[in-house]
């Protein structure tokens, strides 16, 4: 199972970014799939997660209502639109999934069985 992360950049605040997430690899389902970050001296954060099922969602609470997270089961695929960007959201952003049935919407990294290699998003100011 391979994830691959793209989308990162070099953006001012105010602005916005659009993460995506292909999971390859041998013939399998996702059922949850998540982003999370990781600022320099910092641990790794929970940022947004989906559950394909019904597509439920959730969010860290410093991010809810700017970013949003969208994706397609079928292709393996995952989005994070990021709006409204702030210099604390500068980090690492990977995306994870879940290969294994849950029948909640998941925002814990040791739930995540898969990681990508992450992509890093800089915001200045």
């Amino acid at each position: 199972v391979q994830l691959q992360a793209s989308g990162g950049g070099l953006v001012q605040v105010g602005g916005s970014l659009r993460l995506s997430c292909v999971v390859s690899g041998r013939a399998f389902s996702t059922y949850s799939m998540g982003w999370f970050r990781q600022a320099p001296g910092k641990e790794c954060e929970f940022v947004a997660s989906i559950r394909w099922s019904g597509y439920s969602t959730v969010y860290a609470d410093s991010v809810k209502g700017r970013f949003t997270i969208s994706g397609d089961s079928g292709k393996n695929t995952v989005y994070l639109q990021m709006h409204n960007l702030k210099p604390e959201d500068t980090a690492i952003y990977y995306c994870a999934a879940r290969t294994i049935y849950s029948g909640y919407v998941l925002r814990n990294s040791a739930d995540f069985g898969s990681w990508g290699q992450g992509t890093q998003v800089t915001v200045s100011s």
